[in-house]
């Protein structure tokens, strides 16, 4: 039975093109694979934290020299690269704001990109330690930025692909909803980005 992490991080409750598109996606594993088990982090409505000096602190200590507040300060990191480690499929829902993803978005991969634990540094450079998942991200853009002028502000996917994979996330999947900010294109952005869904 596989296991699936589904992270929202769309603003905008059930209106964000984002959350929709990843509700989707989800909807088509469990076609696929009927008895899939689903665990859903709102990172929004959960008020997931933002990386603090405590955290940090708490981070570099080992685990026996940990204070009750380091280890109250590092709650929500060890949940979430528990479950990380736990699911064998990702959805992430990824808006982009101002040209980048969600500060919450951000602060979840603040709290799971941890040396020794996702990722070391070897004799040959880095290595990731999360390893055989397999990642959708479902990005959803007011504009259209796969091609045309605005291609260039297409940060996203790269950065990422980038942080993902340093933890050893390389089966990366993007479906994109563009134009959803566009009176043409915003009616059909999600049915159009689930025809590129191949699970």
């Amino acid at each position: 039975m596989k296991n699936v992490l589904h992270i929202k991080s769309g603003l905008q409750g059930e209106h964000s093109y984002s959350i929709q598109l990843g509700d989707a996606i989800i909807k088509r594993l469990q076609e696929t694979y009927p008895g899939i088990r689903i665990r859903t982090r709102d990172l929004v409505r959960e008020g997931f934290p933002h990386l603090q000096t405590e955290t940090v602190n708490a981070f570099f200590t080992p685990e026996e020299s940990r204070t009750p507040e380091q280890n109250d300060a590092i709650r929500n990191s060890e949940r979430a690269i528990r479950e990380l480690f736990e699911a064998d499929i990702l959805v992430i829902g990824v808006p982009m704001y101002n040209f980048n993803i969600p500060s919450q978005l951000k602060a979840w991969i603040d709290h799971i990109a941890r040396a020794g634990i996702t990722f070391r540094y070897g004799e040959h450079g880095p290595e990731g330690l999360v390893k055989n998942k397999k990642v959708y991200l479902a990005l959803a853009t007011g504009g259209i930025y796969t091609e045309g002028p605005n291609q260039e502000l297409d940060f996203i996917p790269a950065y990422l692909k980038a942080v993902l994979g340093f933890m050893g996330m390389t089966d990366i999947e993007i479906i994109r909803a563009e134009g959803t900010a566009m009176p043409t294109t915003k009616a059909v952005a999600v049915e159009k980005a689930l025809k590129t869904v191949d699970i």
